[in-house]
This record gives C-alpha cells, sequence and structure tokens, in this order.
C-alpha cells in the first residue's frame, strides 16, 4: 500500500466491513429471540440450542471449505472455464490470519481477506438460520446442524460464486442480477427449507381431521416481534455489506470512486437508504391488510417486502421498491396459506413463504422490470432479462435449494436420525431438562429444610 490514495482506500474498506459484520451480528440475535418466541414453551430451549450451536459449526466448515468454494466456482461445471486458483481462501494460507501484508500483497488481501470472509460467513449463519426456524419442534438437533452445514457451507457459497461474483456464469451468460440476494440466499434458504420440510412432517396435532390447521401460537408474542425489529435492524449491515464502500469505478484511473454493488457496478448508500425503506413500509403495510392487522404476519410480511425488492433495490426507484415490497409481501402470505392448505406443510414460522417464494419473485420482476439494464459494468456480459432471471430463480430455488434438501433429509428420514421421537415431541423436547431442574429444586428445598431443622 505504497500509494495514499491506495491506502486509504483498503483501511477504510477494512474498517467498514468490520463495522458491518458487528452490525449483522443482530440478525443472529433476532433470530434466537425469534425462534424461542415462536416455539411453545416446552420447547424453548431445545430450539435455542439447535439455533444457536449451528454458528461453530458452519464458521469451522466456511473457514476450511466455504470461502475457497466461493472464489474457485464461478465458471460453474465448466460453463465459462474450470477451477479459478485463489491460493488467498485456502485455510492453510498465510492470508488467513494475522498479515500486515507488502510488497507480495498489492491489492490489500492481508486487510480485507478476514472481513470479506467474516461478511460471507454471517451470510452462511443466515442462511442456516432460517431452515432452522421452519424446522422447529421436531427436527433433530444433529440432523438440523448436518443440514446447516450443507447449505451454510456449500450450497449457497455455490449460488453466491455462480450468480453473485463479478465474474460469476450466471452474470456472464444469463444477465443474473440479484444485488440484495433475494435469490442467492433467500430463495434458496426457503428452497432448502421446503425440501427438509417434505420429509421431516408435520408436528404431531397441527392438522385436525377434516384437514384444516391448527395454530400453534408463539408462546411469546411480543418477544417474537422484538426478535423481527432486531433482524429488521440487522438488515441494514447485511444490505451494506453486499456493497463495496469504495472503488475506482472509471477504469481503475483514479478519477472517479463510489460504492459499488457485488458486481462492482456504481451504486450508493443512498440508494438502498431510500429503497429499504420503501420495501419495508410496502411490505408492512401490504402484510396488515392481507393478514387483517395479524402482528405476526404484519411484521414477517415486513421482512418478505425488504426480500422481494432485494434483487433490484441497488437500481429501482423507491416508488418500484414500494410496490414491488407489497406485491411480494402479499404474494408471500397467500402462497404460504395455499401450500399449507394444499399440502398440509407444517412450516414453522412461514419460512418457506417470507424467504422463498419472496426471494424467488423479487429475483423474477427484477428481470421484468430492469429488462435491459447492464447486470454487470462489463459489457461483453449478459444483460438483465426475464428468461435470465427466471432461469436464475429456478436454480436458486430447486436446483440448489430444494433438490439437494429433500434428497440428502429423505435419507435420513430413511436411517431413523431425521425427526424427534413421538413420546419425546408429545411430552416437550425440554423434558429432560425440565426433570433435571424439578430435581435441583427439590434437592435444594430439603436441604433448606434440614439447615432449618438443625437450628
Amino acid at each position: 500500500m505504497e500509494q495514499e490514495t491506495t491506502a486509504i482506500t483498503v483501511l477504510f474498506t477494512e474498517f467498514y466491513y468490520w463495522v458491518m459484520i458487528v452490525l449483522m451480528f443482530l440478525i443472529k440475535v433476532g433470530f434466537c429471540v425469534y425462534e424461542v418466541a415462536a416455539s411453545r414453551y416446552k420447547n424453548r430451549l431445545h430450539t435455542l440450542m439447535q439455533v444457536t450451536m449451528h454458528i461453530p459449526l458452519v464458521t469451522l466448515g466456511f473457514f476450511f471449505v466455504g470461502w475457497w468454494i466461493y472464489w474457485a466456482f464461478p465458471n460453474g461445471p465448466g460453463i465459462t472455464g474450470g477451477l479459478v486458483s485463489a491460493p488467498h481462501a485456502v485455510p492453510w494460507s498465510e492470508f488467513m490470519g494475522p498479515h500486515l501484508g507488502g510488497a507480495d500483497d498489492p491489492a490489500g488481501w492481508a486487510r480485507l481477506n478476514g472481513v470479506f470472509w467474516g461478511a460471507f460467513l454471517l451470510f452462511s449463519w443466515t442462511v442456516a438460520a432460517i431452515v432452522s426456524t421452519a424446522t422447529i419442534e421436531r427436527i433433530r438437533s444433529n440432523a438440523f446442524w448436518i443440514l446447516a452445514v450443507l447449505i451454510g457451507c456449500v450450497l449457497w457459497v455455490i449460488d453466491a460464486a455462480w450468480g453473485w461474483h463479478p465474474d460469476g456464469w450466471m452474470v456472464q451468460k444469463l444477465g443474473y442480477h440479484d444485488a440484495y440476494a433475494s435469490g442467492v440466499i433467500h430463495a434458496i434458504a426457503g428452497g432448502f427449507s421446503l425440501g427438509v420440510l417434505i420429509p421431516l412432517g408435520q408436528r404431531i396435532g397441527r392438522f385436525r381431521a377434516d384437514g384444516t390447521a391448527r395454530e400453534f401460537m408463539p408462546h411469546d408474542p411480543w418477544l417474537a416481534t422484538i426478535g423481527l425489529f432486531i433482524i429488521f435492524t440487522g438488515f441494514w449491515g447485511f444490505y451494506a455489506a453486499c456493497n463495496i464502500p469504495m472503488w475506482d469505478v472509471q477504469s481503475g484511473d483514479g478519477v472517479f470512486f463510489s460504492a459499488t454493488n457485488i458486481y462492482l457496478g456504481p451504486t450508493t448508500l443512498s440508494a438502498i437508504t431510500f429503497n429499504f425503506l420503501m420495501s419495508l413500509s410496502g411490505g408492512f403495510l401490504a402484510g396488515y391488510l392481507v393478514s387483517k392487522g395479524d402482528p405476526f404476519w404484519t411484521y414477517s410480511c415486513a421482512l418478505a417486502g425488504v426480500i422481494s425488492a432485494s434483487a433490484g433495490n441497488d437500481l429501482y426507484h423507491p416508488i418500484q421498491a414500494m410496490l414491488i415490497g407489497a406485491t411480494g409481501a402479499a404474494i408471500a402470505y397467500k402462497a404460504h396459506y395455499w401450500v399449507e392448505h394444499r399440502f398440509k406443510l407444517d412450516d414453522g414460522v412461514g419460512a418457506v413463504a417470507v424467504h422463498g417464494y419472496a426471494g424467488s419473485f423479487g429475483v423474477i420482476i427484477a428481470g421484468f422490470v430492469l429488462w435491459g439494464y447492464p447486470a454487470s459494468p462489463n459489457p461483453e456480459y449478459a444483460v438483465i432479462t426475464p428468461w435470465g432471471q427466471i432461469g436464475g430463480a429456478f436454480i436458486m430455488f430447486f436446483v440448489l435449494g430444494f433438490l439437494p434438501a429433500f434428497i440428502v433429509a429423505s435419507f435420513m428420514k430413511k436411517l431413523g436420525v431425521l425427526r424427534i421421537p413421538e413420546a419425546i415431541e408429545i411430552e416437550g423436547l425440554d423434558v429432560s431438562q425440565e426433570i433435571a431442574a424439578e430435581h435441583a429444586a427439590r434437592e435444594l428445598a430439603e436441604a433448606e429444610n434440614a439447615y432449618q431443622a438443625i437450628r
């Protein structure tokens, strides 16, 4: 970093991403609060450990494998080339640890590698947490953790390499555009959740004899609300981490610097401020109307609104973002209950709809609204089209999401390791902790009585 401009750019970018990682951590806090509140009281501790313990597992997997996959696989299965060398992303690289850089590091990887890795790791936590919300109260923890590592360290990273990389083959050939991850995080997580839910099955008592669904109410609706608002707050960091804060966008001549999207196309933080809040508001209003004021779905539809507009929120006008957010939220709500009624799908919190259906809608609608816009600043790459976005949504939701999840979860079911035994599910997944707590309380009471007796 001999040149002053380069030094400032690298140091500012390093600090920017470090702050965004801290802010994104609130997404995980929100998911913990939200999931525990949404589960029934008898399952709250199991739910808490299920959603938190994938953090170390996914972190280890992403350190050893996931980061390398992102940089090595942008060409897809031989579509635009072979594996790409990524020496900075292998776990034994000197850049995967403390390093101040030097003459052999002109790009500043020594300072940037860790914060880039951390931002992508938080994305990995997010996709795993989405699957957790859908499967609460019946999946075995070990089974979920295996599935979390599969999507968090392998599958979503492949889709990011293909469609969320400046030179990803989907960007080059399909004109795929997904600035804030409607597809590469939310659609794949929703599709993956659906693939797990089908072999996992319904919670006991979820449907009546006539096929209508019973509502399993959150044991703490207020806490669920707080959790969702914490997720909203963390989403600011999510959005900002999808941008590169300072980049020489004019052919590297040092004249024009700007923030860029993940594809290195120029954008601004003002743009995402307008569009994040407008799409959130559109989702809020639509959710309130279609759910007739149900608090849980009003807040969930607000999230669905942001997700629906995320693919094109670097380019949309704020009113477009609002309308797309409102439409996607309404579609997610209606689709959730249609699928639930038609196929008896028991999705714990509507994760398939909020993330999968809204995310897929967001990818597809971007193809129509942004038809003809450049998907990338590289003029040789394809432009945004409806068919490119439809193909991208299919790859994200079905090919990399639903299909592998269904295969692996079905295999786990055949082995008898996917679902909690019925007796424990009926009694409550926290039964062992409750018995231990009762025993400890009884023992303490006996000790206190014995102490009083000898005084």
